[in-house]
């Protein structure tokens, strides 16, 4: 899946092995990043995401993953004038490959926050965001303070789940734990948990594409602002470098801003 100058177009020479295989986050040469050699320009990266976060990526009806972060990805390979290939691999997974160096960058809505500054390094941020409560249109919760004691539905390692203990206890066994937002929405329409907290822009996007889920949102300034930013393994200056070299490029352009619909500075 080759991303150049903002054209996304899929890799017919891929096999579906080699798809499983980074899916599996491999460690052959396979799934190996673009990255140039030591004193090499780089002229390639590669990304790992999870496609189920809209509207920062998800899958299109062509197999294609789009979204926010794929068109600010597009708009700063284009002025850097370099290629990148997106790869589908899952949330847990891109954290993982992009520290064992098998993936140049994470681009997946991904929060910057302290702890995973201790093993990642982080891009200048390209977008503001904060978690919400997610409930049936009838439920009683009109808080984050109401969900203690109930079951709470999050994405697995996310900063809803961070958001989660800090409102029920680390170890509370009523916070459920998924492998994506949607699910931990699911969940609440199934009554299975009783609310949800996930990131705004993908919480109203999902009310968006379904109208008749019968939910509503609960904004709550317990919830602390957030900042997504691109994500390289700790000490790959020579990446970081670029991806900032382009989030700038961008910025000036006035095409981030185009792309989020947010100013930042």
């Amino acid at each position: 899946m080759l991303k150049k100058k903002g054209m996304f177009k899929l890799g017919m020479l891929l096999t579906a092995s080699s798809l499983m295989l980074a899916a599996c986050g491999s460690s052959d040469s396979d799934s190996s990043t673009g990255s140039a050699g030591e004193g090499e320009k780089i002229t390639k990266l590669v990304a790992g995401t999870e496609a189920t976060f809209a509207p920062f990526e998800y899958m299109d009806d062509k197999g294609n993953v789009v979204g926010i972060d794929v068109d600010i990805l597009d708009a700063m390979t284009e002025e850097l004038g370099i290629e990148y290939e997106i790869r589908n691999v899952g949330w847990e997974p891109v954290f993982q490959q992009v520290k064992n160096g098998e993936l140049d960058l994470g681009a997946s809505g991904i929060t910057i926050t302290d702890e995973r500054k201790e093993t990642f390094d982080f891009t200048e941020p390209y977008f503001e965001a904060t978690q919400v409560l997610v409930v049936k249109e009838d439920s009683p919760i009109t808080s984050a303070e109401d969900v203690k004691g109930k079951k709470v539905s999050v994405q697995i390692n996310s900063t809803g789940h961070i958001a989660a203990k800090d409102l029920l206890g680390e170890t509370n066994p009523d916070i459920m734990a998924y492998e994506n937002l949607p699910i931990a929405i699911q969940e609440v329409i199934n009554g299975t948990s009783e609310a949800a907290i996930g990131d705004n822009a993908v919480v109203f996007e999902y009310l968006k594409n379904n109208p008749d889920a019968k939910l509503k949102v609960i904004e709550d300034d317990a919830f602390a602002k957030e900042y997504y930013g691109f994500m390289v393994k700790k000490g790959n200056t020579e990446v970081l470098d670029l991806l900032n070299e382009g989030l700038q490029k961008i910025k000036e352009n006035g095409k981030l801003a185009e792309i989020t619909g947010q100013e930042l500075e």
